[in-house]
């Protein structure tokens, strides 16, 4: 059983237990364990919980071959996800103050300008 070959031929795959503490929080990836079919696999999670001190709320099984992942190579575009203080007011702050200067320059020049004609 040390690759994905020898397991599937077996019969057996790869899930991943994830767990939900309340009916609002979010899932937690637990463990992984091997199985023939999803129900089994419900069956083995539950009972690694039942031995556990801890209390939970749900859990649920997915065949590891039915999860999809972003590769290494394109996870650099994750990054610019999490820039968004454009969608704050407070990333705008500034623009007042770079108007206010663009104001009293534009008043500046056109002063100088009737100025020098007059």
């Amino acid at each position: 059983m040390t690759n994905k070959q020898d397991v599937s031929t077996k019969g057996y795959h790869v899930y991943e237990v994830f767990s939900q503490k309340k009916p609002t929080s979010s899932f937690e990836s637990q463990f992984s364990l091997l199985a023939p079919n999803a129900e089994v696999a419900l069956t083995m999670a539950q009972e690694n919980f039942l031995r556990r001190d801890e209390e939970v709320y749900n859990l649920f099984v997915v065949k590891r071959e039915d999860m999809h992942f972003v590769k290494p190579e394109q996870r650099q575009m994750l990054y610019r996800l999490n820039n968004k203080d454009y969608r704050q007011a407070s990333y705008y702050a500034h623009v007042t103050s770079k108007w206010r200067k663009l104001r009293e320059q534009a008043k500046d020049k056109l002063a100088k300008g009737w100025e020098v004609e007059g």
